[in-house]
């Protein structure tokens, strides 16, 4: 198997199965419970806590253990609005959050009395930080921006935003559940009030995610019941992931900086190979090719120091800030889902779009919400590369791709008439 659908999910490492296991098996304590069994798993949360805290310079104290990362956007939103809906109901998002963010917005519209503005973003999938200051009003209480799209791989301006934010006395929540162990930043970099993250995201396991909540910003519980995490969220914590979320922060600590450099070169890779190979295909989101960013980035040598401003993501031109591991393609006279089905069958695993969403072939709202027609929103397949991949395995992908597309192709009455049109002999053979 090929295995390309890494911002769906990733495989966990051995290392964070190795370290679960003793916590199922063995160390099976409740982590409240007053004698050593209990001891034992208390032990473990808080050395879990503090993996997953260092990874983005947060406090221990301020990291907040969920059940993933939708609970954790679910909890930053709806909290917000309990709290401060007496000063203010109107929140800032855009249209191409994750469903997390979007559904949750939905939610307190309709039965909470919440105000929402969702900006439109450009043609690459970026918010304008100029846009969001425009939005705010003196009933604004909350902004919430993805930090990384899952889909076509934007990195937003996060820092930019939150600084708007705080300009005008706004809390600031970012979904960096594509982002968290993927690029360096940490939680003062990006002036964030609230983080939302989820393990399996980074080889981690399932089912375990974390909410930073910064020091002194007040929100209640989105769970209600025991007094679990500091009487933030109420349930007996998952040990097993928890411990198994910080043996992957710490391994993403450890080896961020190559998995970039790798990422990033296989990733521009990829691109180079679809562009020269297939025809009539559209890169969806920030190119990396385009301009001196790319040299910068496809050059960059673990060496370099990832963290020097000049790598940092809020210091890259717009062209290079796309997630190292993201390709996201729109094939003309072709369908995406059949693509992927048709991948699927020779062993490659790709997405026709978000996997929360997969299922639909309604077009995906991030592709629509950067102009595409509903013909290339359709046509879209993405790619997800781990640490990983290898370029073998891209070859083998480009090689079944140009088949699977010419069959799709040779098949299509509006492919057979443009070729007509243009004089490209291929049609039809």
């Amino acid at each position: 198997m090929i295995y390309l659908d890494n911002a769906a999910t990733t495989k966990p490492a051995p290392e964070v199965a190795s370290a679960m296991l003793p916590y199922i098996k063995e160390a099976f304590g409740n982590p409240s419970a007053v004698y050593r069994p209990g001891a034992e798993a208390k032990k473990a949360l808080t050395e879990s806590r503090d993996q997953v805290a260092s990874l983005i310079g947060a406090k221990p104290e301020e990291i907040f253990f969920t059940s993933g990362g939708s609970e954790a956007d679910n909890w930053a939103l709806t909290a917000v609005f309990d709290q401060l809906s007496s000063r203010g109901n109107h929140i800032i998002t855009t249209g191409i959050e994750h469903p997390a963010v979007l559904r949750t917005c939905e939610y307190l519209q309709r039965f909470r009395g919440a105000q929402v503005t969702y900006l439109d973003v450009d043609e690459n999938g970026f918010v304008d930080p100029a846009a969001v200051e425009a939005a705010i009003t003196d009933q604004t209480i909350l902004i919430s921006v993805m930090a990384a799209n899952n889909e076509i791989g934007t990195i937003e301006p996060i820092a930019e935003i939150a600084d708007i934010a705080h300009a005008h006395g706004i809390l600031i929540h970012t979904d960096a559940v594509q982002a968290y162990g993927q690029i360096p930043f940490t939680v003062d970099d990006w002036h964030v009030d609230l983080l939302s993250a989820s393990g399996h995201k980074f080889n981690g396991p399932k089912g375990t995610g974390f909410l930073y909540i910064r020091r002194g910003t007040q929100i209640g519980s989105f769970i209600h019941g025991g007094a679990q995490e500091r009487n933030r969220r109420a349930g007996t914590e998952n040990v097993p992931g928890i411990v198994g979320m910080g043996k992957a922060a710490e391994l993403a600590a450890a080896g961020l900086e190559e998995k970039i450099c790798r990422e990033t070169e296989l990733r521009n890779y990829l691109i180079r190979q679809i562009r020269e190979k297939i025809t009539c295909c559209r890169l969806n989101g920030p190119d990396p090719l385009s301009g001196t960013a790319s040299t910068r980035m496809s050059s960059l040598q673990p060496s370099d120091g990832l963290n020097h401003p000049d790598n940092h993501p809020d210091q890259m031109p717009d062209m290079a800030r796309r997630l190292p591991g993201n390709v996201n393609f729109s094939f003309e006279f072709a369908e995406g889902e059949s693509i992927v089905i048709m991948l699927d069958m020779q062993g490659i695993c790709a997405s026709s779009g978000s996997a929360c969403s997969s299922g639909s072939l309604s077009p995906s709202h991030v592709l629509k919400s950067i102009g595409l027609p509903d013909d290339l929103a359709k046509g879209a397949v993405r790619f997800t590369l781990s640490g990983e991949t290898t370029k073998e395995e891209l070859d083998k992908t480009v090689d079944a791709l140009v088949g699977i597309v010419d069959r799709l192709r040779s098949m299509s009455a509006n492919y057979a008439a443009y070729c007509r049109r243009t004089g490209n002999s291929d049609a039809g053979e």
